[in-house]
């Protein structure tokens, strides 16, 4: 388990202390795909630096399976790092280097003999699906395929922990698609903890189990992907789940606003036509947002409502009667 308490982290700039995290607390458990999701600025990867100590926090303690990191020398921080890896949204491959070469520089450096190297470096090319890209410099390669090798890379040490900080970041959508599978893969088959370090909700969406949300270095929201989705709590968490959700007053023809969020589930039923049927209340759809999460439906929609108290009532306690669904009045939005 990957245990962060109370960990604060303050730099020292020319403007004075800048507190990049305060009071972070998180645990996480093994065999996890964890999210760790924020906007730029929020703290994401200076937390992730704390976690495999490239920056030490000023105050809190990082443990995983009990031992404290924050205690260790920097002997004992090497031996541990065998078991946290990392990648990286640039990759930070040796250009020098051929692919086989590139897996095989941890495992060299660990003392492990060139032959037994170059044997389990083939090996974890072969996992990542480039065993034909063994004698390939990083230049012939795509973006997608120097992120497969660095993921084996990564992999070289047998680690217990794999970071990953914005890694999908520089790919296309496609690619994305491929690299989070394959690490999904790779949690599965080899059991392997997964820390993803983001600004991409749909990146959450793909493969996370839970997420915690980030915001100027604090931790507002913190739960499962779907508890998360079906009910953010925190104005951070909403922008991030709905981003698009936002419609200015001007816009609206209606004078009250109802956000209805769809909490999981298969399928939606026709809740505007069951809505104008069963209640005789006519609504206009404002704006909408569906997502797929792990095969369960979640989203939103903006309703515009007449602006007579009786039908408004009829129409809120229809929609909040329906099973997987919440409903809630936008008073920002009223005109």
């Amino acid at each position: 388990m990957v245990e962060l308490k109370h960990i604060s982290k303050v730099f020292q700039t020319n403007d004075g202390d800048f507190q990049a995290l305060k009071d972070v607390n998180l645990q996480i458990p093994d065999g996890e795909i964890y999210g760790i999701i924020g906007m730029s600025g929020a703290g994401k990867s200076t937390l992730v630096r704390c976690i495999n100590m490239l920056e030490r926090p000023t105050e809190g303690e990082v443990l995983i399976n009990g031992q404290n990191l924050c205690t260790m020398n920097e002997a004992q921080l090497r031996a541990q790092r065998r078991s946290i890896t990392m990648i990286f949204q640039q990759f930070n491959l040796l250009m020098q280097r051929t692919c086989l070469k590139n897996v095989c520089f941890p495992m060299e450096i660990s003392g492990v003999r060139k032959a037994d190297a170059a044997k389990r470096a083939m090996e974890l090319l072969e996992l990542v699906g480039l065993p034909d890209k063994a004698n390939a410099y990083p230049a012939q390669l795509s973006g997608g395929q120097k992120q497969r090798v660095a993921i084996a890379r990564a992999l070289a040490t047998d680690p217990k922990v794999l970071l990953c900080d914005e890694a999908t970041s520089a790919l296309d959508p496609n690619t994305t698609h491929a690299i989070l599978q394959l690490i999904s893969d790779i949690n599965k088959r080899l059991g392997i903890t997964a820390i993803i370090i983001t600004h991409q909700m749909s990146v959450i969406e793909e493969i996370c189990s839970h997420v915690a949300i980030l915001d100027h270095g604090l931790v507002v929201e913190e739960g499962s992907v779907k508890e998360i989705f079906a009910n953010p709590k925190t104005e951070t968490a909403k922008r991030l789940v709905f981003p698009n959700s936002d419609v200015h007053p001007a816009q609206l023809k209606s004078n009250r606003v109802l956000r209805v969020v769809f909490n999981g589930g298969t399928s939606y039923e026709p809740l505007i036509a069951s809505l104008a049927i069963d209640c005789g209340v006519k609504a206009n759809i404002l704006g909408a947002e569906t997502k797929n999460v792990n095969g369960q439906a979640f989203g939103y929609m903006l309703l515009g409502l007449p602006d007579s108290s009786i039908d408004y009532s009829r129409a809120l306690s229809y929609i909040r009667s329906r099973d997987g669904v919440s409903a809630e009045e936008v008073p920002d939005y009223a005109v």
